[in-house]
């Protein structure tokens, strides 16, 4: 009795949205984008009010200390090369214009407040959708969007504390002379930062595009599986391009990279 009872709910529900004018489905869009707004600003806000927190992470992979080489050390030492030890640096930020710090605060805590409130935003967008979806579309829909961004936040994790950190430190103390000295702003740092967890957090999507192409039959496993040596020399050629000329960092996104190409091979089949 419950199960009908649910069945016949939404069944109205869905026989409203259909009988739901063009105004009123505006009407609906705009209160969602109402409290999408609301939420993100308020989280945006919060954001905003705790600048040391905030900027305390946000500058961390830029310190010579940072975790990611306290962990290489220890697994350095802990295969045997005791003597391993990354050399210390300093880079110094700096602000050029008068107002630089205080709109760099401004549109740094709007991202993160879109970050932190993404998984709000994701369920009021497949709230939004979900009535226009049959049963078996709507839990396919759910899983494909919670797959997305575990993805997204993957990629932001590799970013902050391996690409970035890596570049960072390769950037920051690269010199043509000693007699030039790095001075880097603070925009510069935060640019850099947002562009490489953006582009991070796109490149982790693989396994999900690469299964999309496969639902529209564009690919499938055995092909992806025979070209496995050329899409390996692809992702170094990409991996190169996206970061700094290192060896340790081309490796370092070389591997995750490859791993979701496999990955996308066992989606795919």
């Amino acid at each position: 009795m419950k199960k009908r009872r649910k069945k016949d709910i939404r069944k109205k529900e869905r026989n409203s949205e259909e009988l739901m004018t063009f105004g009123g489905h505006l009407e609906v869009l705009r209160r969602m984008l109402f409290r999408i707004i609301s939420v993100a600003g308020g989280v945006a806000i919060v954001v905003f009010c705790f600048k040391d927190i905030t900027w305390q992470l946000l500058l961390a992979p830029g310190k010579y200390d940072f975790v990611t080489y306290r962990c290489i050390e220890s697994l350095a030492h802990a295969i045997g090369f005791n003597d391993f030890r990354f050399t210390e640096y300093h880079v110094e930020l700096i602000a050029t214009e008068l107002s630089s710090q205080f709109m760099t605060h401004i549109t740094t805590a709007v991202y993160l407040g879109l970050l932190a409130a993404s998984p709000y935003i994701l369920y009021e967008l497949l709230r939004f959708v979900s009535p226009a979806l049959h049963d078996n579309e709507r839990r396919y829909s759910v899983q494909a969007a919670t797959v997305i961004y575990v993805l997204f936040l993957l990629g932001v994790l590799m970013s902050y504390y391996v690409l970035f950190p890596v570049s960072f430190r390769f950037l920051g103390t690269y010199s043509v002379a000693e007699q030039v000295r790095s001075t880097i702003t603070l925009d510069s740092y935060v640019s850099t930062f947002t562009t490489l967890t953006l582009l991070m957090g796109i490149v982790f999507q693989m396994p999900v595009i690469a299964l999309t192409l496969g639902k529209m039959g564009v690919v499938t496993g055995d092909m992806l599986s025979h070209y496995r040596k050329h899409a390996f020399m692809l992702i170094m050629v990409v991996a190169a391009v996206i970061t700094p000329p290192d060896i340790m960092t081309l490796v370092l996104v070389t591997i995750p990279m490859y791993m979701l190409y496999e990955v996308s091979i066992w989606v795919i089949r």
